[in-house]
């Protein structure tokens, strides 16, 4: 997976993990916060979703959502969403919101909303239910 890492770390840009990795993981890969920076408002254990930016230390950037809810401007993104916000969805819980992940996590992403339905428990009516409420 790759991220990319900004603000006050010693080595900014992008850096590539291996899936699995969590904030801590990435701030460790750009070479660790500089002195003073302040990580309080990032949750260091989260795990990393590809293609995401961690800010480490800059003012008025806005945290990474751990629980948004699906009530955004538009349809939720199935490359950026979280576990908690999947799970939101009608008709999706934990287990299925994990699979949204790791099939995300497996295949590089989604190229389209039509590859939902190679998620092992999402068949054409759950598909039908859920396709605009999604997007890439």
């Amino acid at each position: 997976m790759v991220v990319h890492v900004h603000g006050k770390v010693k080595r900014p840009g992008i850096v590539t993990l291996p899936a699995g990795s969590r904030v801590a993981d990435a701030i460790k890969a750009a070479g660790g916060a500089r002195p003073g920076a302040g990580t309080g408002p990032l949750n260091l254990a989260r795990r990393l979703i590809d293609g995401e930016q961690i800010s480490v230390g800059v003012r008025g950037a806005p945290a990474p959502s751990v629980s948004g809810s699906t009530s955004t401007a538009g349809p939720l993104d199935l490359n950026t969403a979280t576990a908690d916000q999947l799970d939101q969805l009608p008709g999706v819980g934990p287990v299925l919101a994990q699979r949204i992940i790791d099939y995300r996590t497996q295949h590089g992403g989604f190229r389209s909303v039509e590859q939902l339905q190679e998620v092992s428990g999402i068949g054409s009516r759950r598909y039908n239910d859920l396709k605009s409420m999604v997007r890439v």
